[in-house]
């Protein structure tokens, strides 16, 4: 295997593994809608903003699996990230809650490094920059 399709491989793979959370989070606010507005509005979110937010998971994660805008994608999604554990993850007295934010922040690192790097062949980015 060469290094190219070693790098492609590897980027895909990491597309994949980053893009399943946001996409099964968004999937699982549809189904829980009702439940998921309350938790919201009980920090002090709007309810209202949860469509906004299940179309950034869903359609954001998407992005990210396809290659596509995947730069934007991942920079709004490290956003959300961060803005979330900061509103949602602060009870540090409770474990669950001090995980959920290192893995938020985490997320958000993992996000940045697709922002910063070089998209290849195995996404739509990489395919629309070969035929330039």
């Amino acid at each position: 295997m060469n290094n190219t399709t070693l790098n492609s491989a590897t980027q895909l793979t990491g597309r994949v593994l980053m893009s399943f959370i946001f996409i099964m989070a968004g999937i699982s606010k549809i189904g829980a809608y009702a439940g998921t507005q309350g938790y919201m509005e009980s920090v002090g979110v709007p309810g209202i903003l949860l469509p906004a937010v299940i179309l950034l998971e869903v359609a954001g994660g998407l992005a990210i699996l396809m290659g596509w805008h995947t730069r934007i994608a991942a920079l709004l999604l490290a956003g959300f990230s961060i803005v979330s554990a900061v509103i949602f993850h602060v009870n540090f007295a409770d474990q669950i809650q001090t995980i959920l934010f290192m893995k938020n922040f985490a997320m958000a690192g993992g996000l940045l490094f697709l922002v910063a790097g070089v998209t290849h062949n195995w996404s739509i980015d990489g395919k629309r920059n070969t035929n330039k």
